[in-house]
């Protein structure tokens, strides 16, 4: 028996913030719309759980900073409490003989390479076909400060610099703007209680445990198949992340353009871990609470306390380490965090009250890192401008394809808001031709 078909102008594959923030747009405009999402929540790679502890904690993407407009002004108007990090203190970095005595100076050096990076231009010819890696190895700088870039590129992007085309990373880096932290600020409800917050704005316009299955062109429509229902509409935006929409059968295939950009990106690789103490044993040395690892690289550590009561690190595993450590075991895994960051702040670290854990590097419905990235085998620069591009009666809206902070939840509701700015020129372009034509 065929599934229930239902009939709507458009509909929204993914309520992270990019599919949230495009049901915001079309709902203002008046458009009807449904939102489909896999998961039986909203926030797709933003996500809370309790600790341990019985304390909610952002497991998922949390930070955000003042030059991220959309996010900041998104959090004040839904009444949101913003947290700044605990600042003062100093920075370690390791492995040894690094440590506070040289971290300032070792940052700055990678910083150094970072602004040389942002000169360039990603569709300079002598850039393609090279690696982040093969790059990094021809320039002058510090042994020290290349360690120090590499490991900051594996922590943001989640792959291995090997991995990543070098034109990606100067392409998608200048679109990254913000002037202070990205670190600045982070919300005491969670960053996931904004997202539930609009989810439930959209009533039962959203559909979580609708994973959608299949996309079939129908004359000038579409039918969205979910193994629960079917849809009937004039317009698909996609909101997921590129390797996901991979996963989706479409009928006929997606143009060979369109296939081949989609097949360029690769997922990254990311586990955060909460670590929560009985007090900030790090202050008394005055330590930040923040580690650079050098190497190995990928692995970040800073302090995140709502304040006294609540001493709290997180720690970042990306690119390598998130791909070799997992298969040393949930327990493995956090021993070698702990052993690294013991090392760093001495015997107290390796102590918590209460460790959480969360691995997206195999994520069912999201991939693994912070976004999805171009794979070093695609020298087309054009592959993302193919995807923002679309096709007719289909859009797409991930955080990727974003013109500012791609990758970020700033990134996801531009990318949102965007797609669904197409989806309504499309839909009123369609209605005044067959107006016309009456």
């Amino acid at each position: 028996m065929n599934p229930k078909v239902t009939e709507t102008d458009v509909v929204v594959v993914g309520a992270g913030f990019a599919g949230l923030s495009a049901a915001r747009e079309l709902h203002s405009a008046g458009v009807d719309y449904v939102v489909l999402e896999a998961r039986d929540r909203v926030g797709g790679r933003v996500e809370a759980k309790s600790n341990g502890l019985g304390e909610l904690v952002d497991v998922g993407g949390q930070f955000f900073c003042e030059d991220m407009k959309e996010i900041t002004g998104l959090a004040r108007a839904c009444g949101k409490t913003f947290l700044e990090p605990p600042k003062g203190g100093d920075t370690m970095a390791q492995p040894p003989p690094h440590g506070r005595h040289d971290a300032a100076h070792i940052s700055a050096g990678s910083a150094a390479i970072r602004r040389r990076l942002r000169q360039l231009d990603p569709r300079d010819p002598s850039l393609a076909g090279l690696s982040v890696a093969e790059w990094l190895q021809r320039q002058g700088d510090p042994p020290d400060a290349k360690l120090m870039f590499l490991s900051l590129v594996e922590g943001l992007w989640c792959r291995a610099a090997e991995g990543m085309p070098f034109w990606f990373l100067v392409d998608n880096d200048e679109r990254i703007t913000n002037k202070v932290s990205e670190l600045q600020y982070f919300l005491k409800e969670s960053m996931h209680s904004l997202a539930a917050d609009l989810g439930r704005e959209l009533g039962s316009r959203l559909k979580p445990g609708y994973a959608v299955e299949r996309i079939v062109r129908q004359g000038s429509g579409f039918e969205v198949d979910t193994a629960r229902q079917r849809f009937a509409t004039q317009h698909v935006i996609l909101t997921v992340p590129p390797t996901m929409v991979r996963k989706i059968a479409f009928e006929p295939a997606l143009p060979g353009p369109i296939s081949h950009a989609l097949a360029a990106w690769k997922s990254g690789t990311v586990a955060k871990l909460l670590l929560r103490y009985r007090t900030p044993f790090w202050r008394t040395e005055n330590l930040s609470g923040s580690v650079i690892f050098l190497e190995p690289h990928g692995l970040f550590a800073c302090d995140i306390s709502q304040d006294q009561e609540h001493p709290t690190l997180v720690v970042f595993v990306g690119g390598r380490c998130a791909v070799e450590w997992p298969a040393l075991g949930e327990n493995g895994l956090r021993d070698a965090v702990l052993l690294r960051l013991s090392r760093a702040l001495g015997p107290e670290a390796g102590k918590p009250l209460d460790i959480l854990l969360r691995n997206w590097s195999h994520d069912a419905w999201s991939g693994g890192g912070y976004s999805d990235v171009i794979d070093v085998g695609t020298s087309d620069t054009e592959t993302e401008n193919v995807l923002r591009q679309g096709l007719p009666g289909i859009t797409f809206g991930a955080s990727e394809l974003s013109l500012s902070f791609p990758g970020y939840i700033e990134g996801a509701i531009v990318a949102g808001r965007s797609a669904a700015a197409q989806a309504i020129v499309s839909l009123q372009s369609a209605s005044a031709t067959s107006a016309s034509g009456s």
